[in-house]
């Protein structure tokens, strides 16, 4: 017997088989898998949202490994930030103190320090705090970074102007005299060895020999090579730079000309006897700013402390001068 269901029919008095229509049988079977679809439903929106594929799963790795990156850039930028702030210090305390320079301009040091509108293209983005923080280290660190690059450019300009004044600067005796003896007349007012009258002496006198040779005692260029017959007789004219000159008089021979550019201990005459010169010497000046100055004060770089002490009273005793 076959199964179904029956309804039962009062004006018949019997039972009668129940025929379904076609849209309730659609009705009912969309009742049977409602469920179903909405369990696929909710197990889809699971899989979907809350279980991540494989690319997902990669790009969410490669997020974590830039982030452990940025981190530790910014470590590596606390390093060389303090390594930078040393420097600075170093420059304001040491090299412009040494050198002499003004202080660097604080202003220079903040530069190109701009504002947060020009990381806003950063908001938004996946760790976009960790980028802005680490893209604001890196402005600073490049803005301190060029400021210093700028102060030392110019202490480098002021370290080589140092380096050619300390080489122009007549710093040594023009003549061989390490056992000082040579020194035989000094700065100040003597006896003129021709008119015996009191006469004011520009320079120092060393005693030499004719032909003995005679050095440049700084860098730099001939400016005057002449020969008198009275005076100075033969005599060289070396311009240092920086305000200084030094004269060179009583010659035998030059060894150099007009133009020429000479370095220290450059030989550049021999010792003679000629002009206004009662016996074989050198005569030696220097000039600072257009003023004749005393020579002793400049033998500091060939000299010890004791005998500079020891020229200083030679030439202190000598009474009367050779030219």
């Amino acid at each position: 017997m076959s199964k179904g269901k029956f309804r039962y029919n009062p004006k018949t008095l019997s039972y009668e088989k129940l025929e379904r229509s076609w849209g309730e049988r659609i009705l009912l079977g969309f009742i049977y898998i409602a469920p179903t679809l909405v369990l696929s439903i909710i197990f889809g929106f699971i899989i979907a949202y809350r279980i991540d594929s494989p690319k997902e799963k990669r790009l969410r790795a490669e997020l974590a490994e830039v982030e452990t990156e940025l981190v530790e850039w910014q470590t590596r930028m606390e390093r060389i930030d303090r390594i930078t702030e040393d420097i600075k210090r170093r420059d304001e305390e040491l090299y412009r103190s040494a050198l002499g320079a003004k202080e660097f301009p604080n202003e220079l040091r903040l530069m190109g320090m701009g504002g947060s509108d020009k990381y806003k293209h950063l908001e938004g983005k996946s760790n976009a705090e960790l980028l802005i923080t680490t893209a604001e280290r890196l402005d600073e660190l490049e803005s301190k970074l060029h400021a210093q690059s700028i102060s030392f450019k110019e202490l480098i300009k002021l370290t080589k102007e140092r380096e050619n004044r300390l080489a122009s600067l007549p710093a040594i005796q023009p003549v061989r005299n390490s056992d000082l003896k040579r020194v035989a007349s000094g700065y100040g007012w003597r006896i003129d060895p021709v008119y015996k009258t009191r006469k004011m002496h520009w320079g120092l006198d060393f005693t030499a020999d004719v032909g003995t040779e005679i050095y440049a005692t700084g860098d730099g260029v001939v400016e005057e090579v002449t020969q008198n017959a009275w005076g100075y007789g033969r005599e060289i004219v070396i311009n240092h730079g920086f305000g200084y000159k030094t004269r060179y008089a009583h010659l035998s021979k030059f060894m150099v000309k007009v133009g020429q550019k000479v370095t220290r201990g450059e030989v550049i005459g021999l010792v003679g006897n000629s002009g206004k010169s009662t016996g074989p010497h050198l005569h030696y000046e220097v000039e600072k700013d257009g003023q004749k100055v005393n020579p002793i004060g400049y033998f500091h770089s060939d000299l010890t402390p004791e005998q500079f002490e020891e020229i200083i009273r030679i030439s202190k005793n000598a009474f009367k001068s050779l030219d």
